[in-house]
Parts: C-alpha cells; sequence; structure tokens
C-alpha cells in the first residue's frame, strides 16, 4: 500500500490529478493512500481509525464537485484498483469500483458479446456512477444501472469486510443503490447483472435553434409510449464546423437485430419536422463509436459546472421552462441536455435507496477552458436553475453539486431510512459523506475528525 502523505513528494498529483474538473479544490487529505487491493483498503480505513481522522473515496474522479478531495482526511484512491472478473454463461461479472464504463464494455463486447448500461461519459468509474443510481445507456428503457447491482462486497467504517445483498446486511445493499456518496463504507467490489450487447442504430435530427420550440414540442409529443429499447436525447450545442446554435435530437436504437431497429426507428424518421439543417435515419452506430461523441463533448483538462433537475410530469410547457437553457448557453462548448425518462418513470422502482425521477431529466453541463469565465459561467448555471427549480421535484445525485445547490434527492421515507442506516454503520462519521450538507442525527453528530498521528 502506497500512502502519499500531505506536503511529501507527489502529493499535489495524489490529490488532485484523476480530478477530471479542472476546478480543482482548496481542500487538503493528510493522506492519499493508492489502494491496488481489498486488503489496501482494510488497512487504509484502520489508518484512519487510529490517526482519528475520516474516510473519503475515489473511484473515477468524475464527481463534478471532488467530493473525493476533503480536508484532514484520509483519502483511498482506488485508480490502481482494478479487478473484472466474467462469468459469460450466468451473465454475471464482479468488477472493481474504478473500472471505467467503456473498460468493462471493451471486455463484455469484445470478448464475450455482452454489455453494461453504464455511464455515457466513456471515463466515469462504476464506483461513484452506481452508488449514485446510474443513469446509463438507455435509462428510460432498461431501467436504473443499480437495478442490476446484485451484491456488494465492503469495508465497513469499522475496518470489516462483508458481502451484501438482498439476504446478508440487506440495509448496506438497499442503500449501496442509490445512495452516493453518504454509502457508510467503502465498496470494492459489485457484483453486476449483464445483457446481451445489442445491434446499435441512431437517427440524428439537427435544427436551427430558431426551430426549438417546434422541434423540441414534436421530440416530447412523441416520447410517451416510443419503443423502449430507444434512448431518446435533446441537445442544446455548437456543432463542431458550425458558428450557430442547434438544437439535436438523437434517437440511439438498441435491438437485437438491425431489422428491428429500423422499424423501431421509423415513427420518429416519418413524422419529424421540416427544416434540418443535417439529418441521417437509422445508421449503423455502436457502442464504442458513442462512446468517441460523448468524449468530445465531455473533453478532459476543462472547467465544468453541472446542475439538473427532474421536471414534474403535470409541467404544462416543457420547451418553454427550458428555452433559456437551450437558447443562451455561454460557451461554445457547454450543452444543455433533456433525457427521455418514460416508461422507467411511471413504473414502481425495487426497493433501494434511489427513489426519485420524472419524466423530464434536464442537465446543465457547462464546460469552459480559462479561468476568468468561472464567475461567468458558474453566475449563468445558477441563473437558469433558479428559475427552473419551481419547476422541479429533485434531482439526480451524480450531476448534483450540494455546495452550490440542495434540493431532493430521495423520497422523504427513504431520506429517513437512509439517515438510520448511516448512523448504524458508521456512528463516528467516519465516512466524509456528502460535501456541504449536514448528518442528521438526533444522536452523534458529524466530527471534524482532525487526525494528529498521521
Amino acid at each position: 500500500m502506497q500512502i502519499v502523505r500531505h506536503s511529501a513528494p507527489g502529493y499535489e498529483e495524489a490529490r488532485i490529478g484523476r480530478v477530471f474538473n479542472a476546478r480543482r479544490p482548496s481542500r487538503y487529505p493528510l493522506a492519499v493512500v493508492m489502494a491496488r487491493n481489498t486488503a489496501d483498503v482494510i488497512e487504509a480505513v484502520q489508518l484512519a481509525i487510529r490517526s482519528n481522522c475520516r474516510v473519503a473515496i475515489r473511484s473515477g474522479g468524475h464527481s463534478w464537485a471532488a467530493w473525493s478531495v476533503r480536508d484532514n482526511s484520509v483519502l483511498i484512491d482506488l485508480g490502481e484498483f482494478k479487478t473484472l472478473q466474467v462469468d459469460p454463461a450466468a451473465l454475471r461479472a464482479r468488477a472493481s469500483p474504478s473500472i471505467t464504463g467503456k473498460e468493462l464494455n471493451g471486455r463484455l463486447v469484445h470478448e464475450y458479446g455482452l454489455m453494461f448500461p453504464g455511464g455515457h461519459c466513456p471515463d466515469v468509474g462504476l464506483g461513484g456512477f452506481l452508488l449514485q443510481g446510474g443513469m446509463g445507456w438507455n435509462c428510460r428503457g432498461w431501467g436504473w444501472a443499480c437495478e442490476r447491482v446484485e451484491a456488494v462486497d465492503v469495508v465497513t467504517a469499522n475496518g470489516d469486510l462483508v458481502h451484501c445483498n438482498k439476504d446478508e446486511h440487506a440495509d448496506l445493499y438497499w442503500a449501496a443503490r442509490g445512495a452516493g456518496p453518504g454509502f457508510p463504507g467503502v465498496v470494492v467490489q459489485f457484483h453486476l447483472s449483464l445483457i446481451k450487447n445489442p445491434v446499435f442504430r441512431s437517427s440524428g435530427y439537427l435544427y436551427p435553434i430558431c426551430e426549438y420550440r417546434r422541434a423540441f414540442d414534436w421530440i416530447l409529443s412523441l416520447t410517451p409510449g416510443y419503443d423502449a429499447d430507444t434512448e431518446i436525447t435533446v441537445v442544446a450545442q455548437y456543432p463542431e464546423g458550425r458558428e450557430e446554435l442547434c438544437l439535436f435530437i438523437l434517437l440511439v436504437c438498441m435491438k437485437p437485430t438491425a431489422e428491428e431497429a429500423e422499424q423501431a426507428l421509423l415513427p420518429a424518421q416519418q413524422s419529424r419536422p421540416d427544416g434540418t439543417v443535417e439529418e441521417w435515419f437509422c445508421k449503423e452506430d455502436s457502442l464504442h463509436a458513442q462512446y468517441e461523441n460523448q468524449g468530445k463533448a465531455n473533453p478532459d483538462g476543462h472547467r465544468y459546472c453541472a446542475d439538473n433537475a427532474y421536471l414534474a410530469n403535470e409541467t404544462a410547457d416543457v420547451a418553454a421552462v427550458l428555452e433559456e437553457a437551450f437558447t443562451t448557453l455561454p460557451h461554445r462548448k457547454a450543452f444543455a441536455l433533456w433525457y427521455a425518462m418514460d416508461p422507467c418513470s411511471r413504473r414502481p422502482l425495487p426497493d433501494m435507496a434511489l427513489s426519485l425521477h420524472s419524466d423530464h431529466y434536464f442537465a446543465l453541463y457547462t464546460v469552459w477552458e480559462d479561468a476568468t469565465d468561472d464567475e461567468r459561467c458558474t453566475a449563468w448555471v445558477q441563473g437558469v436553475m433558479q428559475r427552473v427549480a419551481s419547476h422541479s421535484v429533485g434531482a439526480y445525485l451524480g450531476d448534483s453539486d450540494f455546495q452550490a445547490r440542495q434540493t431532493q434527492y430521495w423520497s422523504e421515507e427513504n431520506t429517513q431510512r437512509l439517515t438510520a442506516i448511516r448512523r448504524k454503520w458508521d456512528p463516528e462519521a467516519r465516512i466524509c459523506g456528502y460535501l456541504g450538507m449536514e448528518y442528521v442525527s438526533s444522536t452523534r453528530p458529524w466530527r471534524d475528525g482532525v487526525g494528529s498521528t498521521l
């Protein structure tokens, strides 16, 4: 186990080198542990206990708020802890948290003809993604990625290793599917249910932004009841090679055969409004190509400010509510997104911490390069979200920053249940948890946990 202590050579790289957002935080762990296996994680937690300090965990480093970088903590960095075992006959896999969606599917697709609906951005690690619920590939039809987590292996806040599923330590298993960074332990292994890799076909319709209302209203009317194997997204963006802001509507169909995909995509093709500046129908596509596109839209080494909301199902005019967000982007690399969640949003969820969603997922991904643009870009995001908030029923944990804005992330019942589970498994508040949110406990408050012996 490699330990990089504060002020030691390599500390700054260990502290923030794997943080995706170039807006790096001014927070300083006492030490960073580069864990390579479960034994290292156990030893790191025990080190924190002996040193009277707290524990933070980094899987992929993709959190916009850099939740893993915490003052006076032992940061357990899982970047070098990569394991994957696949049972293709049983459609099962075991994977460590720092495995990214692209790494996982790179093996599953090419070696086994299988797939897991991980994060859209290729370098998102499984750990944060699944703990926060996992709005993965075709979430509207296939459901949340965390629903495919059958068990987790966890190092608890007191350094014990436990296996958790619906029968063993069921409360931790419940929390592991939606608690996010408030999970009261360190997941070291996810046990996953896989699917057979489908055929990918896509249709795309690019409109000038002056057609925003007509095009957006069309897709909003089309989505309810649309083929459940088709992911439907609306994006405001400045396309590569074009000067003008555009509205891009993308349908990605994932079916067993190309013929089935064509039939699924046909209703959109037949009903689309005219006026596109570019379009294609049922183009041959792939998971690899989608990762390439997502990587370009989310470039490394850039500054990010993200926020999101679930719009209430009864919102009368979704296009009007989102018009400012989609038509006034503050930077050419920024984009606004609407993601269809129906029919997933209309069915009862399994018994798990994740408990909040709606038909309409909306997110802002404001991307820029120059630190002098920080105030302008973040103020734009804050202003837009303030005006959207009255139409919102909450937000997705994975695209949230509690220091910038707080809203509802779980149902009231699940919030109380999660608080009780955290209190039970981590009474000393060893795990850092939610950045900027107070731990709700009537018996034991969060401690600062400043260690002096590290």
